[in-house]
């Protein structure tokens, strides 16, 4: 568990509290998020703290913001709905693949996961290192490189997450899942993809469908090149 995830909620700034509110009830329990303990993680991870300074105001609007660098920090919902997809669990390792500003990788640590975050752009990576230190996420080593394929040398995982869209779900991902393990991923085109969450078990992998979404593209060898984003 977190040093934050053991704080008041009087740590959260007042002006702050009915947004939180809003987006717990209206764009997450009301469209069908009912896992109270991701719930609790959405209310008490101060999003606000992920955005640039300018964008604190729209952190709990139902829509992704930009972070800088062509990355977005994900809506509220695809956030809660990947995290719910998943099942985490206290002592879980986790993967994230497409850190961004470390969001994503502390909803996962506040649930009580051990995580490794890779983000490929190394400014985005050291500001989230430096962000999540300062607000005491203890349990996340964010990583810059390329982690379209994995980190074959940390498996397995119990859960592995991809913030970022790629034309399909790379082998080498499925390889480092430990029995039982989930991965939820966004696949597709580069402007339209499907959340996709797979399970395995007894050496069998499921494929459950949960919905349309629209992510960055993920870059890299188990994704997309950078010449076929620019063209």
């Amino acid at each position: 568990m977190t040093m934050f995830s053991k704080t008041s909620k009087a740590t959260i700034p007042n002006p702050f509290e009915e947004r939180i509110r809003t987006m717990v009830e209206m764009q997450l329990r009301h469209r069908g998020i009912r896992d109270e303990r991701v719930l609790e993680a959405m209310r008490r991870v101060p999003r606000h703290e992920f955005v640039p300074a300018d964008l604190a105001d729209a952190a709990y609007d139902d829509r992704p913001l930009p972070i800088g660098e062509s990355e977005t920090i994900s809506q509220p919902y695809i956030v809660a709905l990947m995290t719910q997809a998943a099942g985490v669990a206290p002592g879980d390792r986790a993967l994230e693949i497409g850190g961004g500003s470390g969001y994503q990788a502390a909803i996962l640590a506040y649930l009580g996961a051990t995580v490794c975050s890779v983000e490929k752009n190394p400014r985005l990576a050291d500001e989230a290192r430096e962000r999540l230190a300062r607000l005491g996420f203890d349990h996340v080593e964010i990583i810059a490189g390329d982690g379209s394929e994995g980190l074959a040398d940390r498996a397995a995982f119990d859960v592995i997450i991809v913030s970022a869209g790629a034309p399909c779900i790379s082998p080498a991902l499925l390889k480092q899942l430990a029995e039982g393990g989930r991965l939820v991923a966004p696949v597709g085109s580069l402007h339209q993809q499907e959340l996709l969450l797979l399970c395995q078990e007894g050496g069998r992998t499921t494929t459950q469908y949960l919905g349309a979404c629209q992510f960055v593209p993920l870059i890299g060898k188990g994704g997309w090149r950078q010449e076929e984003v620019r063209s």
